[in-house]
């Protein structure tokens, strides 16, 4: 990176994530009138999205909280708790998380929720 600032498509094809998903994440949830992820860009006063190394970072990690290879792992409400917590050491070398009670009993029932697609699909396909 030798840039101070990135656009948004220099950034998705740097990160190999859609732009309308990164547009998305930096949005505001209609529900709740709060920012989805903060600090994920920072904005020009025209609303041009920019964004430097750290937001880049963040992007990185949110990309790894929420996606192993094309299985969505995560929800973003959870994913945004994880990159926001600053009691927990969630990212070591290789995306080793020490994750509270709540969220490995949402990763046991992603996990069996995966497993239940795959059978689903199975018995399909033998129709």
């Amino acid at each position: 990176m030798n840039k101070k600032y990135y656009n948004i498509s220099e950034v998705a094809k740097m990160l190999g994530i859609k732009e309308y998903v990164i547009r998305y994440w930096d949005s505001i949830d209609p529900r709740t009138n709060l920012q989805r992820i903060n600090g994920i860009s920072t904005k020009s006063k025209g609303g041009t999205r920019y964004f430097n190394s750290d937001n880049i970072q963040k992007l990185e990690k949110l990309k790894k909280i929420l996606y192993d290879g094309e299985n969505q792992n995560y929800s973003l409400k959870l994913a945004n708790k994880m990159l926001n917590s600053r009691s927990k050491n969630i990212f070591t070398n290789d995306i080793s998380y020490n994750l509270s009670k709540d969220a490995e009993k949402t990763k046991k029932a992603i996990e069996i929720l995966s497993k239940m697609r795959k059978l689903l699909k199975k018995d399909l396909n033998n129709l």
